[in-house]
C-alpha cells in the first residue's frame, strides 16, 4: 500500500473511533511521501509559507527537543474528499505537546508563516489523541 493510502485508512479508522474531533496523526505519516504543497495551509503557499519539506524538517527538529513529548498532525475536516480526486489528506494545524513556556514555543513558528501557536485544542481533543505527560500541555500551530 502507498503511503497515500494508508494516511487515509488509518484517518478513516481514526474517525470511527471519534468523528466529533479532528484525527491526529504523526508527522511521518502525515509528511513521508507527501509532496502536495497546498495540502497544509494551503492559503499560504505562494505568499510566503516553506516547502513542506521545511516545514516537516522545522517540526522534526522541534519533535526532537528534550521539552517535547510529541509532534502530530490534525487532519482538516475535509479529508473525505481526498480519496475520491487521490490527492493528499489535507492537514488543519500542528500540535505539540510540550512543557516549553508560550514564548519558546512562539520561537518555533518564526519563519513557517503561520497565523499563530497558542495552548490548547481549538477543536477539541480526538478520543484516540494521546495524553500529555504531567507537566506538558498541548500547543497548536494553525494557519488562517
Amino acid at each position: 500500500m502507498d503511503l497515500r493510502k494508508a494516511l487515509y485508512t488509518k484517518v478513516t479508522a481514526l474517525d470511527e473511533i471519534d468523528s466529533e474531533h479532528f484525527p491526529i496523526v504523526s508527522l511521518d505519516e502525515f509528511f513521508l511521501g507527501n509532496e502536495e504543497e497546498d495540502s497544509i495551509a494551503p492559503n499560504q503557499w505562494g505568499d510566503g509559507r516553506p516547502s513542506i519539506r521545511v516545514i516537516y524538517e522545522r517540526f522534526k527538529a522541534i519533535e526532537a527537543r528534550p521539552d517535547v513529548q510529541g509532534v502530530y498532525v490534525s487532519i482538516h475536516q475535509d479529508w473525505p474528499d481526498a480519496e475520491g480526486f487521490e490527492q493528499w489528506v489535507p492537514a488543519d494545524s500542528i500540535h505539540v505537546y510540550s512543557s516549553a513556556p508560550q514564548h519558546v514555543a512562539d520561537e518555533w513558528i518564526e519563519g513557517l508563516f503561520a497565523d499563530g501557536i497558542s495552548p490548547g485544542w481549538p477543536y477539541g481533543k480526538h478520543a484516540a489523541a494521546p495524553e500529555p505527560m504531567d507537566g506538558y500541555h498541548v500547543y497548536t500551530v494553525y494557519w488562517d
